[in-house]
């Protein structure tokens, strides 16, 4: 198993690479001046499974596209299974026609990273169940409330507590977690 982070969430990848006592793989992910992405892995991933640890959190696209090359990369590499591991699902809030000539955004993201390579994604709190459905390879929705209801429970005592949603879509999650 190889861990390789994105610069997303570097901090977040190496606490998960120190928890599972797994060195996180050598690898250049950097700009050219232009701005487009360059990654080089720099171990031999032949026959791994790679997890790649980056979120689509702003700047979303250059996130993205960093995801994209690194799971390319991964690809040509010949890893055995790659693994998008995205805490954060940018564009996921575009996952309906709001009316026409209109995109459906979480669905061009997901063929995106389809396409690239991967073999399943590992997201968190997707906006809507449906984004499941976009992708045509497993996707592991992880759901928050598990682990903080019992963190809520402890730190707050039984004493009133307010849960608000950023927007409509959160509002079911929400009512879930209340």
């Amino acid at each position: 198993m190889k861990l390789i982070a994105g610069n997303s969430n570097r901090p977040l990848a190496e606490a998960i690479a120190a928890y599972l006592k797994t060195p996180l793989c050598q690898a250049v992910i950097k700009r050219f001046t232009d701005s487009e992405v360059f990654v080089e892995i720099q171990e031999n991933v032949r026959g791994e499974d790679v997890f790649v640890i980056q979120s689509t959190s702003s700047p979303a696209n250059d996130n993205l596209m960093e995801l994209l090359i690194t799971i390319d990369a991964l690809r040509r590499g010949s890893a055995r299974r790659i693994t998008a591991v995205m805490p954060y699902f940018g564009y996921a809030r575009q996952d309906r026609k709001m009316g026409g000539r209109t995109p459906i955004s979480a669905k061009l993201v997901a063929n995106l990273i389809t396409s690239a390579g991967a073999d399943r994604v590992l997201a968190m709190e997707l906006h809507a169940g449906q984004i499941q459905g976009f992708f045509d390879i497993p996707v592991d929705n992880l759901i928050i409330a598990p682990v903080f209801i019992p963190d809520i429970r402890k730190k707050f005592n039984g004493r009133p507590l307010v849960m608000v949603s950023p927007d409509v879509g959160g509002v079911v999650r929400a009512r879930a977690l209340a």
